[in-house]
């Protein structure tokens, strides 16, 4: 009886050991061993790793697109401080984590990142009004802090994928001035708008008095003697064919009807 509880001791401290002595990378993860408090060259991938835990620790660090969010105030050209969230989205190239280990340590994000970044912003956003931040500029500003970034990060195995800057809050005093900016330039579009529809109605008209006004000279320029005589003719006929009594007066050309009886 103590033999096999003896066996199925033994067994768990086998058991507890390997579980302690090896370990899982998974996709997306790299894996550098230190040993003896060195790092490796070489990282390993992924699968089920075995080392010894008295000598030895695997690191493991994620190669996949991180999301690091941090909020500050931005320095504008004109002096102002502009409130911003902003997503700083990296990765760890895998070949590169045992220099990254080696030279900076696992906390890299607070260690490196995050003052590069506040670097970089200090330096491009000197470069752009307040006003820039809540235009198209944004895309031009986060290009510029992004690739500011990169110059220096690059060489430690971290890649910028891209800056982001959310949730823009400026100083009051210049977003009113700016609601009122956009405010008088949309009135200035309608009423640009409605000058313009105006200056049509106008032209429009002009084209309908001149066409009325050729079509008038054309009549007169066509109405000689022996048109009017003719339509004279036309007039006596169809009057002498009307049952009505009439008083007629006519000097030979054109009739006038005084009454109708």
């Amino acid at each position: 009886m103590k033999s096999k509880n003896c066996k199925i001791i033994l067994s768990l401290i086998v058991v507890a050991l390997f579980s302690q002595s090896c370990v899982t990378i998974k996709q997306g993860e790299v894996g550098v061993k230190r040993k003896l408090g060195t790092y490796s060259d070489q990282g390993y991938t992924e699968g089920l790793r075995v080392y010894n835990p008295v000598t030895s620790r695997i690191i493991k660090i994620s190669t996949q697109t991180e999301n690091l969010e941090v909020g500050l105030n931005i320095p504008s050209k004109e002096g102002l401080n502009i409130y911003s969230e902003v997503s700083i989205l990296y990765n760890v190239d895998a070949k590169e984590a045992p220099d990254l280990l080696r030279q900076i340590g696992t906390d890299y994000e607070m260690n490196v990142i995050l003052p590069v970044f506040r670097s970089a912003v200090a330096d491009v956003s000197a470069n752009y009004f307040a006003k820039d931040m809540h235009t198209g500029e944004r895309s031009s500003i986060e290009t510029a802090i992004k690739e500011r970034m990169a110059t220096y990060l690059d060489d430690k195995g971290i890649g910028v994928e891209a800056v982001l800057l959310k949730s823009i809050q400026l100083p009051a005093s210049l977003s009113n001035a700016i609601e009122e900016k956009l405010e008088a330039e949309q009135q200035a579009e309608r009423m640009q708008f409605v000058l313009t529809q105006a200056e049509r109605e106008a032209e429009q008209k002009r084209i309908e008095a001149e066409g009325i006004r050729d079509a008038q000279l054309i009549i007169a320029e066509g109405l000689d003697d022996k048109i009017l005589q003719f339509k004279s003719l036309e007039a006596f006929d169809n009057l002498a064919k009307s049952n009505n009594a009439k008083v007629i007066i006519s000097d030979g050309d054109m009739p006038i009807i005084l009454s109708d009886k």
